[in-house]
């Protein structure tokens, strides 16, 4: 992989894992979600007069990854009140890659050879590995929400595909991200309006600053991700992605001083291993 975009995934990534550390506004995890897709889409809507409209063949596919992030952010939600967080990201998160690995050849005629692979194992179970602190957590695991959290693997599979395929016919990947997006965002305000009827008004005037900030983060981060998907193979960007939890446990152990148990240190070392070997690609 090219230098410049492995440093522009690594780069996204860790913005990825900024704003999930940043905007902590004590909110439930669907109206959290919600806002911030609303924030990402004024963001886009703002910057949509500065971009062409993508072409008619690029409208599918953009349809598509809207329905699959719906999809997204319905599972992980779902997930997230059956188990603990610290838990069900990174399952859904760590098994994404090898989804999207053992399909690429066969969707978009990608094949991976034997170091690559290797390189996406120790990244996914890195990414694994980094959520467990012992058998008791394990022990806690609950079926629906491994379930849940593994339909949120194949959402993030599914979009990670249509997304870097979409951009490639689009022949612009910013603007097809910031159409995206903007549909995005306003099909989540209408789904928390739905939801959550007026209860949900009060939360985008108090913290529209955060849900501009952490949208506008958000998605320049999968911007970055839907551009390198344009030059590089689509299963080698998603890999790459899923170093954001990496980023985060580092954000977690420096600034909101967590312990740094053996596991985080393993997984770290798996990680950063996995890196290198997709780097040589």
């Amino acid at each position: 992989m090219d230098a410049t975009v492995f440093l522009a995934v690594l780069f996204a990534a860790a913005c990825h894992a900024g704003w999930n550390a940043v905007v902590k506004i004590g909110l439930d995890a669907f109206s959290t979600t919600s806002l911030i897709a609303v924030g990402a889409g004024v963001v886009a809507i703002v910057l949509l007069p500065f971009f062409p409209i993508p072409p008619a063949a690029a409208w599918p596919w953009l349809i598509a990854s809207m329905i699959l992030h719906l999809a997204y952010y319905i599972a992980l939600i779902e997930a997230y009140r059956a188990g603990d967080m610290g838990q069900v990201y990174p399952i859904a998160r760590g098994t994404a890659p090898l989804m999207t690995g053992t399909l690429s050849p066969f969707l978009v005629g990608e094949s991976l050879d034997l170091l690559t692979w290797i390189g996406i194992l120790g990244l996914a179970f890195g990414v694994l590995l980094i959520s467990f602190r012992g058998g008791q957590d394990i022990a806690r695991f609950e079926r629906r929400a491994v379930g849940f959290a593994l339909v949120t693997a194949v959402t993030i599979t599914g979009y990670s595909f249509v997304d870097g395929i979409g951009a490639r016919i689009s022949g612009n990947a910013v603007a097809y991200t910031l159409w995206l997006f903007a549909l995005d965002g306003v099909m989540m305000l209408m789904v928390a309006l739905y939801w959550r009827g007026t209860a949900f008004v009060p939360h985008l005037k108090r913290y529209w600053k955060s849900g501009v900030f952490g949208g506008g983060l958000s998605m320049a981060s999968y911007g970055i991700a839907i551009w390198a998907m344009t030059v590089a193979p689509i299963a080698l960007v998603a890999a790459l992605r899923e170093t954001s939890v990496l980023f985060g446990s580092i954000i977690a152990v420096i600034f909101l001083k967590e312990k740094l148990r053996a596991n985080r240190v393993v997984a770290a070392v798996m990680i950063v291993g996995g890196m290198m070997l997709i780097r040589l690609h």
